[in-house]
Order: structure tokens, then C-alpha cells, then sequence
């Protein structure tokens, strides 16, 4: 059976503002979504799935699945405060989303095979998409609990234009994760790779430690434990009377990781992130898109 890529397509750029999945960054206009989706059908993906906010689905309609028609099964899907397990009611005031794994939860009507979640608004490039396709294709039919995220080197993953946040991975002797710590500030500092913590910079470790971009593979037992594990959540008093706290997906893996319910394989890239952190970013993804089609990786009159 085919993967299907799960498309995380709800959220804002809070630092660069505008809706990013929607903008045009290609030669012919192409959103960085396109590029992520041209790579997962090289890479053997069946179907897509998008998450979205009920609030701009005509404009995504006309936007962006009217590109695929004819290419992919699509779905989508949508994300809203009120999406609640039985029980619960959404607190007065919050206006927040419920976070990443939430937006997953979305898709547990929809999706039956094994799915790779991304972000809309980073562009992974084709080696990565290539690894997590694999991974997924490969799995022996009803496998459970045996997942995978790609570990971009962060090296790869850095920007010219300010300090990034990145989840630092730490993998044991097989290659299989054993935690991923935030870091919220990463740069060059000193010509060398460092966190902030407090008021001091910290080595990482070297250029190819690996870093999660939000690019995992799971089964569609993922979607169980996460209702269970959500309605926990939100029986924490502090959660709810939090209206920023969030459900994030290295919140449900790092829970299934340490009580042994799953394992999540560690594959490495050589893939190049780069996305529009900052407005000053846009210019060199446009410049390094162009690259690409340049130098014949990407089709010069348009993907689809």
C-alpha cells in the first residue's frame, strides 16, 4: 500500500507573517507545498491529506488542490478549537490551536495506511521525501508501533537571517530516537554551531547532529494512542486554564518512546531545509528554488 502524505496546513508564520503555505516562491508560482508534494509522488506517495482551518477552505480549494486534480487522491480535513473528545469543551478565551498532534488527530477518518506528517511551509527536498517513503513502503502490512522522523543535519537546516528553533535529537546504538530536546535559539556563533540557555551559547555538538524539521512517518495506530494521550492532556487542570498550552507531536512520541509502546527509527538526509522563517528568507528560497530548476532537478515550465 502506498504512504500518504499528511500535510500540516493550519498554522501562520508568527514571525513572518501571511499565509506562507500560499505563497508564490517557484519560476511559474509554486508554493513551497508544491515542491513537497512533487517530491512525495517521485518518491512513490498514493494520496494527500491536508489539514487546514475551516476558514480558508474555498481559497485553498481554488488555490491549491485545483493544481493536483487528475495527479493524486486529495483530502482534506480541518482543525478547530472545538474538536474535542467527548467530555470536554473548549475554555472561554482560548484562541490558540490545540497544536501539531492535534492537527494529526484530524486525519484518523481519513487515512489508513502509512502516513508521513510535514509542514506546509518547509521545503525538505527529494532525498528526504525518498528515505521516509521507503521506510513506509517497506513496513509489513497492520505494523504497529514501528515509526521513523527524518534527521536533517543541522547544519543543513540553518538561516542566514537569524537564530532558528530546532528539536535536537539523540539517538541510541540501532538508530532508534531516544529523546528530542527544544532548543529555541540555534546559530552561528563564534563560526560554530550553538544554543542559547539563559544568557550563554553552547556548542551542539557538530554540523551533522541530527535535528527533527517536523517530518515524521507513523501507522494509523498513532491516531489511538493519541486520542487516549490527548484526553489525558486535557485532564491536566494546567492545560486547560493554559490557553497556549499545546498538544505537539514530540509530546506523544516522546510518551510512547519511554513506557516502550513504539520505536521511532532516526533516518539520516543529506536534504538541504530551507524555508521562510524571517521575511528576510524569502529571497534566497526564490534564488535557491531557481537552482534547482536550473540545474534540471525540478521541471522548468511547472510541476503539474
Amino acid at each position: 500500500m502506498k504512504p500518504t502524505l499528511f500535510l500540516l496546513a493550519a498554522g501562520m508564520g508568527s514571525r513572518y507573517g501571511g499565509l506562507k503555505q500560499l505563497d508564490s516562491l517557484g519560476p511559474n508560482g509554486e508554493t513551497i507545498m508544491d515542491y513537497s508534494i512533487y517530491d512525495a509522488i517521485q518518491a512513490g506517495f498514493g494520496k494527500l491529506v491536508f489539514v487546514i482551518r475551516k476558514d480558508f477552505e474555498q481559497d485553498f480549494r481554488d488555490k491549491v488542490l485545483s493544481k493536483y486534480e487528475g495527479h493524486i487522491p486529495c483530502e482534506l480535513v480541518f482543525q478547530s478549537l472545538d474538536a474535542l473528545p467527548e467530555g470536554f469543551k473548549c475554555p472561554e478565551g482560548r484562541v490558540k490551536p490545540w497544536g501539531t498532534n492535534h492537527a494529526v488527530m484530524m486525519g484518523a477518518n481519513v487515512i489508513n495506511e502509512p502516513f508521513c506528517v510535514i509542514n506546509c511551509d518547509d521545503f525538505y527536498n527529494r532525498d528526504a521525501f525518498m528515505k521516509i517513503g521507503k521506510f513506509l513502503s517497506e513496513l509489513p502490512e497492520g505494523s504497529t508501533g514501528n515509526y521513523a522522523m527524518v534527521g536533517f543535519r543541522i547544519g543543513n537546516t540553518l538561516s542566514e537571517n537569524g537564530s532558528v528553533a530546532r528539536g535536537v535529537c539523540q539517538a541510541d546504538d540501532c538508530g532508534n530516537l531516544k529523546a528530542v530536546v527544544e532548543r529555541t535559539e540555534i546559530m552561528v556563533v563564534d563560526g560554530e554551531i550553538k544554543y542559547k540557555d539563559g544568557d550563554a551559547w553552547y556548542p551542539v555538538g557538530g554540523e551533522n547532529v541530527p535535528v527533527s524539521m517536523n517530518m515524521w512517518g507513523f501507522t494509523p495506530d498513532y491516531f489511538k494512542y493519541s486520542d487516549d494521550f490527548f484526553r489525558t492532556f486535557l485532564s491536566d487542570e494546567k492545560n486547560m486554564t493554559n490557553l497556549k498550552s499545546e498538544f505537539f507531536i514530540p509530546l506523544m512520541v516522546d510518551k510512547l518512546i519511554n513506557e516502550g509502546t513504539a520505536t521511532v527509527k532516526v533516518l539520516d538526509t543529506t536534504s538541504k531545509w530551507f524555508g521562510v522563517t524571517y521575511a528576510a528568507d524569502r529571497d534566497s528560497v526564490v534564488a535557491r528554488i531557481k537552482a534547482l530548476v536550473d540545474e534540471g532537478v525540478y521541471p522548468a515550465k511547472g510541476l503539474f
